[in-house]
């Protein structure tokens, strides 16, 4: 078989040629997990006999396919005798297997004896599915594992990262890199990131950093005041509550109901946040779909963002009546949780604009009760609702506020070796 020249990065190569069983590294935004993922895999399955198999996990089937498919096969064009991207399945020359599945969907992780097995983007992958899939299948022919991945928090990944580095147990070893570490990024473009995200935010995605975002995370001299600018475009988010709770719990005084609210911003063509107002309330679904008419009929949007699911569903139909009967119209946008928890989606969207001046509410409007929200964030008991619909502004806005998380290309830098 020849030689095999698969261009890695000095910590790249600090990691793959370490013989540690269990190997976990956190690492930054863009630092090249993925190469090094890629880069494994395609290795040691060369090295497995005609039959034997590696995997790969990513949280998702689309995020696996999305992240690692292309680099497998850019990197394996000369080793890999066929693939098939329906199943996500790839037969190196030597007849080993490479499969490429999502932490999502754990029953297609059954049943299948591996040799080595990489899990990415770990803080988002249920620790289910090693503790009861994946921790098994390796354990016939002593398979090998390694978890790699950007830190959210203090979850199961951090406690992985401190088993292999507390070298309590020698068959398990970590490392920590940052965006740094990757020589192909431009420092200016780190400097940047730092001066626009939050202080939490830049230490978790470039610098991998463990720590919890905990309490505090608005602060209130970040709240600044000020008078619309001459230019800009409208967006409307709406966070619908349940509709038919309202009435059947209505007389229940005890119990605090969740509001719909309706966050209407102008976004400047800077990427500046002047939020206009934030209407809410606990509403029927008829009231709910005329406030929104109405909030169209004043400010024109660009579009309207409802989140994708039952209660736009059941709002929708009494919208677009409206709309029609009324010669009101908008261009209606689907909102995700985009694979995060409310809370991540609260602070990645709003944390860092707040602290930078990036967002603006209008003077003339009364913000007491967006503040209580906002500055008690994310206390038990305490609703969110107003700060929620404001943070789907961003699915919105066409200003991107992060950095993609693509690897960037690639220049030799070291010959691995040949198998």
């Amino acid at each position: 078989m020849s030689d095999l020249n698969f261009s890695l990065l000095p910590w790249q190569q600090e990691v793959f040629v370490d013989s540690t069983r269990f190997k976990v590294i956190a690492a930054g935004r863009r630092c090249g997990k993925s190469r090094l993922a890629a880069t494994t895999l395609l290795i040691e399955a060369l090295r497995c006999p005609a039959g034997s198999a590696v995997l790969y996990v990513a949280p998702t089937n689309g995020q696996a396919r999305q992240i690692i498919w292309d680099v497998l096969m850019d990197l394996g064009r000369e080793v890999i005798q066929n693939a098939h991207i329906n199943n996500q399945n790839i037969t190196t020359i030597n007849g080993a297997s490479i499969y490429v599945r999502g932490a999502d969907r754990p029953d297609t992780l059954r049943g299948v004896s591996l040799t080595y097995a990489v899990l990415d983007e770990v803080a988002d992958i249920k620790p289910e599915a090693w503790e009861q899939v994946i921790r098994a299948s390796l354990s016939d022919k002593k398979g090998r594992a390694m978890f790699i991945g950007t830190p959210k928090g203090r979850n199961w990944f951090y406690d992985l990262f401190r088993l292999g580095e507390s070298a309590e147990d020698k068959d398990w070893k970590s490392w920590h890199f940052t965006t740094q570490d990757n020589p192909l990024i431009d420092p200016t473009e780190i400097e940047s990131a730092k001066k626009t995200l939050s202080t939490f935010a830049f230490k978790q995605e470039y610098m991998a950093s463990f720590t919890n975002a905990g309490s505090n995370i608005f602060k209130e001299e970040w709240i600044k005041y000020g008078e619309e600018p001459e230019y800009g475009s409208y967006y409307i988010a709406c966070d619908l509550a349940g509709f038919e709770e309202v009435a059947k719990q209505a007389a229940n005084s005890k119990k605090r109901l969740d509001q719909t609210a309706i966050a209407v911003v102008k976004v400047t063509d800077d990427g500046k946040w002047f939020v206009k107002e934030i209407v809410y309330g606990r509403w029927d679904v008829r009231e709910t779909a005329a406030t929104i008419l109405l909030k169209i009929r004043e400010y024109k949007p660009l579009s309207v963002g409802i989140e994708k699911g039952a209660l736009k569903n059941a709002v929708l139909p009494y919208l677009s009546d409206l709309m029609r009967k009324n010669n009101v119209y908008s261009h209606i946008v689907d909102l995700t949780h985009g694979n995060r928890k409310k809370a991540d989606r609260i602070i990645w969207s709003l944390q860092g604009r707040f602290e930078h001046g990036r967002i603006v509410l209008n003077s003339e409007e009364d913000w007491d009760e967006f503040k209580d929200q906002l500055l008690l964030f994310p206390a038990i008991g305490v609703h969110d609702d107003l700060p929620d619909a404001l943070s789907y502004i961003d699915q919105m806005a066409v200003t991107s506020y992060f950095v993609d998380d693509q690897e960037d290309d690639w220049e030799p830098l070291d010959i691995v070796s040949g198998v």
